[in-house]
């Protein structure tokens, strides 16, 4: 029998990387630059987790959201201190140019990736990736998205919604029933961050 001490034995990790997770997308809403801090200390949890998993992709996704949260937290700081301490990084918006670049940047690293988990975990001689084709796009699109969200550009919650709806079906099939839990948060508030960043721009505007 499971006692409730024994599965949060378990799970400590998941659960840990699921609050700081829970509070990086709040701030993240919020416009509040501490995300990135948070943001830090949820992929490293998360990084453990993924390998575990077998996620190689999604482990290594981890690995570069540690350095976007230190390159966001200075651009954002850098930002706010060429005008004044109180103020915020400008939302940008996405040019037709600008959409077509970021798709076409989500579609080639999917393809490099997908290759990637098909034969480099055999050279490793690791177990192969069990979903390669979902790991990859949901990387690559995270890696887009992030990258968005450090230059503050206000369609990065848009791909967001894509790249959780998909990495949810995938969490699902892995039996991460917390992670999945969070990702059905994440979808629904990555549409909440969209429109809440979009007022805001708006009334700045």
């Amino acid at each position: 029998m499971i006692t409730a001490f024994s599965w949060l034995a378990e799970n400590w990790m998941e659960i840990a990387g699921t609050l700081s997770a829970l509070l990086y997308l709040y701030l993240s809403i919020r416009e509040n630059i501490w995300l990135w801090p948070v943001g830090f200390v949820t992929s490293f949890f998360y990084m453990l987790i993924f390998f575990q998993s077998r996620l190689y992709a999604d482990m290594g996704l981890q690995v570069y959201y540690l350095w976007v949260s230190v390159y966001g937290w200075f651009h954002w700081m850098g930002r706010r201190q060429v005008a004044k301490p109180e103020t915020q990084l400008e939302t940008r918006c996405l040019s037709p140019r600008g959409w077509l670049t970021y798709l076409a940047l989500v579609l080639a690293g999917s393809v490099v990736l997908y290759y990637a988990l098909r034969f480099v975990p055999l050279w490793l001689g690791l177990p192969p990736s069990e979903l390669p084709l979902g790991d990859a796009f949901t990387t690559a699109g995270g890696i887009v998205a992030t990258w968005m969200l450090a230059r503050k550009i206000l369609e990065n919650w848009l791909f967001w919604v894509v790249v959780n709806a998909v990495s949810l079906g995938m969490y699902v099939y892995k039996d991460l029933q917390i992670t999945a839990g969070l990702f059905v948060v994440y979808t629904l508030m990555a549409v909440v961050g969209y429109y809440r960043w979009k007022q805001n721009l708006t009334q700045t505007q």
